[in-house]
């Protein structure tokens, strides 16, 4: 049908042609993931037309039969989360890279399992008779908007030749796939994800006045950046948000609200509603010490792809173990997203919010001050219920560790080779 297809538009390429080549190959991971290089087998096959004339314009289909990776044992891959690039190899009667790129779309891919990759498309436009053979080269695998950069590592032989013959021929098409980009680079996306080894020690300039006299009971912080360094499971980043301590006060206690003032990224997969979990410790200095966990339900709605990542305010209940003037700084902020765990460290903190305070029974001084119905460790971990409130305040880039591990997840050998884990 395709030949006929040609023939009626007055195009005489030849009917498609197919072959398979295998080779060798060597895949760098990411900077900052902290993985080495990996070794393992790309095997390709290249449909092209078998014969052209000088002039026309060809169409050619890189299919991975297989990758040099698999998914490791580590997360599952969302669907259409991996999109392949590369670059084919024009020799013979005229040279060329050409430019390949696939499209975004894969089936979810367990953990443990072979990577699926999307056909690449591209465009050769000939302009010299004789014999013009198509090779593999490298290409460029995104997942969440990271990048594995695979080439090969021995000479890889021609997958196609195309016969090209003299005379004028019109643009032709020897499949009925779509034009693909030219950019053998697919987008690039930044990720925030996360490292430790932090002080969390607050300002002892205090970045606010202290409040809490003459029967005030609502008091507002000042908007502090914070400098945070963050580690998920298998990498480490740095990013820095604006954040805001305000409080209202309960008795002799503080009902405290955090608020994070800008997203500093936006979600790089589409996150499910109840994906999303965030918790801080908020420092304690001053007359007092010690630490008060605030946290965040669950995300009520989907995040589309490429979405600010919103979260509602978090929030908990400081209750005072020091008379006197009391800071509160913004601590560790704990994010679980997707499976995974990131866990943001300070690099410096500031005080948001200074109080006159009066102590209380049991209050903090030097462990937690937490009353807001979770656990009252100060080991970081998540709560199991938190405030029932969504704001619309944009949070730091709470699936970054998630992006990072999903992107490293590429970087594995093949069955028969030493798994990375």
């Amino acid at each position: 049908m395709l030949t006929g297809a040609a023939v009626l538009l007055g195009v005489t390429a030849g009917q498609a042609q197919a072959a398979e080549v295998s080779y060798a190959t060597k895949c760098i991971p990411p900077s900052g993931i902290g993985l080495p290089d990996v070794t393992g087998t790309t095997k390709v096959d290249i449909t092209a037309p078998a014969t052209a004339k000088v002039g026309d314009t060809v169409d050619i289909v890189w299919n991975f039969t297989q990758a040099a990776s698999k998914n490791p044992d580590i997360i599952d891959l969302p669907a259409n989360s991996v999109q392949p690039s590369g670059t084919l190899k024009a020799a013979g009667a005229q040279t060329a890279d050409i430019a390949m790129q696939g499209l975004r779309e894969n089936p979810a891919i367990p953990k443990g399992s072979p990577m699926k990759l999307s056909a690449m498309k591209g465009t050769l436009k000939l302009t010299a008779a004789g014999q013009v053979t198509l090779t593999p080269d490298a290409y460029v695998v995104n997942a969440l908007g990271t990048d594995t950069k695979c080439a090969p590592t021995e000479t890889v032989q021609p997958a196609a030749t195309i016969t090209v013959t003299a005379g004028e021929g019109s643009s032709s098409s020897a499949s009925s796939s779509s034009s693909p980009s030219t950019s053998a680079d697919p987008s690039q996306s930044q990720s925030q994800s996360p490292s430790s080894s932090a002080s969390t020690t607050p300002s002892t300039s205090p970045s606010a006045s202290a409040t809490g006299g003459d029967g005030q009971t609502d008091f507002t912080g000042k908007v502090v950046d914070i400098p945070y360094s963050c580690a998920s499971p298998i990498g480490q980043k740095k990013a820095t948000s604006p954040i805001q301590i305000n409080a209202k006060k309960n008795g002799g206690s503080y009902d405290l609200t955090v608020q994070f003032k800008k997203s500093v990224m936006d979600s790089p997969i589409d996150i499910p509603a109840g994906k999303v979990k965030p918790t801080m410790q908020v420092v304690l200095g001053g007359s007092d010490s010690g630490t008060v966990k605030v946290e965040g339900p669950l995300n009520s709605s989907a995040i589309p792809q490429n979405s600010p990542i919103e979260i509602p305010d978090l929030k908990g209940t400081y209750k005072p173990g020091a008379t006197g003037e009391s800071t509160l700084s913004p601590g560790v902020l704990v994010i679980e997203a997707m499976g995974t765990t990131t866990t943001c460290t300070p690099d410096s903190t500031a005080v948001s919010l200074t109080l006159n305070t009066e102590e209380q029974a049991s209050g903090a001084s030097g462990g937690s001050g937490s009353s807001s119905g979770g656990s009252t460790s100060t080991s970081g971990g998540l709560a199991e219920t938190g405030a029932g409130d969504h704001g619309t305040l944009k949070a730091l880039g709470l699936v970054a560790g998630t992006a990072i591990l999903l992107g490293g997840a590429v970087f594995t050998f093949m069955p028969g080779r030493r798994r990375l884990r």
